[in-house]
């Protein structure tokens, strides 16, 4: 059975200013409602002149709490894509997306959920915070760090929530230009007694670094990250016998192969320039069919039993298993 069209087209129905430099995109997926969890992201396909730009925003809306899907998305000094949706997209205007996906979501349990945001960070975080609120009984404490006031993301909505539910939830803003930056000394204290939550961190590299290193535990971290931008060249791995070849478009390229390098590793190192976007396993943006050979996968936290069986892979963590393998992207 051939697998649905990766990216969908939605209207953008109403746009929310948040901040000077945030907007929420209230979005109406042509083919009907996403079946989503909170926490997890669409990636967006934008195409500026022959270039084609792909970036993933989390939503900011929860499916207990929310009819309408929404992500927002703040703008990144040179963001291609960032300073697009702020700039150029209304109501009314279509968008290409996928569906939802990552693992950046709710376990069931009853430990209290600990969340640290840095600036628009705090989306998934708040999609993660309305989903517990209403679904469980579980307390929530939220850290939201941000440059100053004028930049706090969501500040009413998160208002609104604490107002209806005053013994769960806990929101503190750290706010640099009144108290200077986070510190590890900070981050311990907001923990406090609740060393064995559950503790979700997204926001900035530094900022996510520094939580992970602060945190005492011993509770479970999750920790969202999104890359935009191929990771630095490693050290190449040796060659080994057999090549492999990878099919975008009406290009077709054959590589020698190497040890532990993936599918989407082999297609850059022939000079091609295949959709990516997550590099993690989670969003489906960098998928292809094998139609030759056998791979194994690292982490696959996007594709079904069944698209794994009929040859589906995740060419970022797709690496051949026999000595010639090829793989076509759709």
């Amino acid at each position: 059975m051939p697998r649905p069209p990766l990216f969908q087209r939605a209207t953008v129905t109403r746009i929310v200013r948040e901040t000077p430099d945030a907007r929420t995109f209230v979005l109406s997926p042509h083919g009907g409602s996403f079946t989503y969890r909170a926490g997890q992201f669409v990636t967006f396909r934008v195409t500026k002149g022959d270039q084609e730009l792909l970036r993933s925003y989390s939503m900011s809306s929860a499916p207990e709490t929310d009819t309408e899907l929404m992500t927002t998305v703040k703008r990144v000094p040179g963001g291609q894509v960032s300073n697009w949706f702020i700039d150029s997209v209304a109501e009314g205007d279509e968008v290409e997306l996928t569906e939802p996906k990552g693992a950046f979501c709710l376990r069931e349990t009853d430990v209290p959920l600990l969340g640290f945001c840095g600036g628009s960070g705090i989306t998934p975080v708040i999609s993660l915070a309305k989903s517990a609120l209403a679904g469980s009984q579980r307390r929530v404490r939220l850290l939201c760090a941000d440059r100053d006031r004028a930049s706090a993301i969501f500040d009413a909505a998160l208002t609104e929530l604490v107002e209806r539910y005053p013994d769960r939830l806990t929101v503190v803003r750290h706010l640099d230009d009144e108290r200077g930056f986070l510190d590890p000394a900070a981050i311990r204290a907001f923990v406090g007694d609740d060393g064995d939550a559950d503790v979700y961190v997204c926001g900035p590299e530094p900022f996510m670094s520094l939580v992970e290193t602060a945190l005492p535990g011993p509770g479970q971290v999750f920790i969202e990250r999104f890359n935009t931008a191929p990771p630095p060249a490693a050290e190449s791995s040796p060659e080994v016998d057999g090549q492999v070849t990878i099919i975008l478009g009406h290009k077709k390229a054959t590589v020698p192969r190497r040890a532990d390098e993936t599918f989407l590793e082999s297609a850059r190192r022939a000079g091609l320039t295949p959709p990516f976007s997550c590099e993690s396993g989670t969003c489906a943006t960098c998928i292809a069919i094998l139609v030759e050979g056998t791979a194994t996968m690292r982490v696959n936290d996007a594709l079904t039993e069944d698209e794994v069986a009929e040859g589906y892979v995740l060419t970022c963590q797709g690496v051949p298993s026999s000595p010639s393998a090829t793989v076509r992207y759709e």
